[in-house]
């Protein structure tokens, strides 16, 4: 509920229906309606052909429903609000509603109040939209559109890159089943590009063989759009698609350093979440795409070889990256009988980085999941390895953080509100 869209139009001054409206991205949006007339409002903006790539989930009970569903589950995209005639009571129906909502979450709110002072103090605590009807179609497609293409507004997703610090130690299938949980589990909208074309394995672990993938963004790049990639996207689950790479050796991938940042950019404004599967190469592009990522993922196994390299790219990641977070380290093949391995809190504290997680060593779990081209998740759904790739996934989506415990967004104005002083 924050994030501040500026330039947003007051209820008073709507725009031509005639306005160019751009097509919303693989977002999720969840309605929270008050009438029946608002739900079939939402209903019928579904079939726009504008919110044909969103997901959209009506439900009735307005502000109060939606705050007590999202105090066990994370928030979607965006939320849309219905309030009433009541000033006092819409505020108040915020305020509960901030402290369970996810940071980076937008908010619509459909009121019945013509107020552009209370469209401006709503617009100062952070919500994205005030709307009052009467309200077409249109006019909700637009609004909800201006959320993620109006000037100023901040990019859809984050890139999440994953790679190995050494060949062979998983950090492929530790990417494909983190995406399985971020678009499962977690329901983000959410793509896997592997960029392994020549040996990459996406497309064999998601059971797909696509005719088309990265490899055709590549190699023609002055022909890429979202229009493209969208096209060339194989579909896994609901919310969860694929750029699959070629894995073919009839020709050489030796790309420029900047080969993928169309991609990126395209992926980052529409899509909420990316998974970036870099092979275990060091070249002017792999390491671009590394220190471009919002999010880098290092696996390693608990050997020595891999202690120096993942010592040398953490080193490097955070000198490229001053103002990112540091990379996230995990351990993975953990246990293996009878080999020599470094105990993971001496790896740990060889590096000064706390492992964001620890796997440890399933031969049978991976390999059959490997060979039916499954994630864990469907292999064994109760194996407690899948709660280690969702405990990962919230963590790299940011899911994972206490509900609003900070301060809340709507105090300074609640304080000013005479009938919340009387108490």
């Amino acid at each position: 509920m924050k994030d501040l869209l500026g330039g947003q139009t007051p209820p008073s001054a709507q725009p031509a229906a005639d306005t160019v409206i751009a097509p919303l991205p693989r977002v999720s949006i969840q309605a929270f309606c008050e009438t029946p007339e608002i739900a079939r409002l939402v209903e019928q903006a579904t079939s726009d052909r504008r919110m044909e790539k969103a997901h959209v989930k009506v439900q009735m009970g307005g502000g109060l429903a939606a705050s007590e569903a999202y105090k066990t589950a994370p928030t979607p995209n965006v939320i849309i609000i219905e309030g009433d005639n009541h000033r006092e009571r819409l505020l108040e129906t915020l305020d509960r509603l901030a402290s369970v909502c996810d940071s980076d979450t937008k908010v619509v709110v459909i009121g019945q109040v013509n107020d552009v002072l209370l469209y401006r103090e709503l617009m100062r605590l952070g919500i994205s939209d005030y709307l009052v009807p009467p309200l077409g179609v249109v006019d909700l497609v637009r609004a909800l559109s201006e959320i993620f293409h109006a000037p100023g507004a901040n990019p859809v997703g984050r890139n999440i890159a994953f790679v190995g610090a050494k060949g062979g130690v998983g950090a492929s299938t530790i990417a494909h089943n983190v995406s399985w949980a971020i678009a499962r589990q977690l329901k983000i909208d959410s793509v896997v590009v592997d960029l392994d074309l020549a040996f990459g394995t996406a497309g064999l672990n998601f059971n797909q063989d696509p005719p088309q993938g990265v490899a055709e963004i590549v190699f023609a790049p002055d022909r890429v759009d979202a229009a493209v990639v969208d096209r060339l996207l194989s579909k896994c689950t609901e919310q969860l698609s694929l750029l699959a790479a070629p894995a073919t050796l009839d020709r050489v991938y030796d790309f420029h350093e900047d080969v993928y940042d169309p991609l990126i950019d395209i992926l980052r404004a529409n899509v909420p979440c990316a998974v970036l599967d870099v092979p275990h190469v060091w070249t002017a592009w792999s390491k671009r795409a590394l220190i471009a990522a919002d999010e880098v993922v290092i696996a390693a196994t608990p050997d020595l070889a891999n202690l120096r390299n993942a010592k040398n790219l953490i080193d490097l990641l955070k000198i490229a990256r001053p103002n990112d977070s540091a990379p996230k380290l995990v351990l993975n093949q953990v246990g293996v009988p009878k080999r020599a391995e470094i105990k993971p809190a001496d790896f740990a504290k060889a590096l000064d980085l706390e492992p964001s997680a620890v796997i440890p060593f399933d031969p049978q779990l991976f390999g059959t999941a490997a060979n039916n081209g499954q994630m864990a998740a469907e292999t064994s759904p109760s194996h407690k390895i899948n709660e280690i790739f969702l405990d990962l996934a919230k963590r790299l989506t940011g899911k994972s953080e206490a509900k609003r415990s900070r301060k809340n967004l709507l105090e300074p104005l609640m304080a000013k509100i005479p009938w919340k002083k009387a108490g």
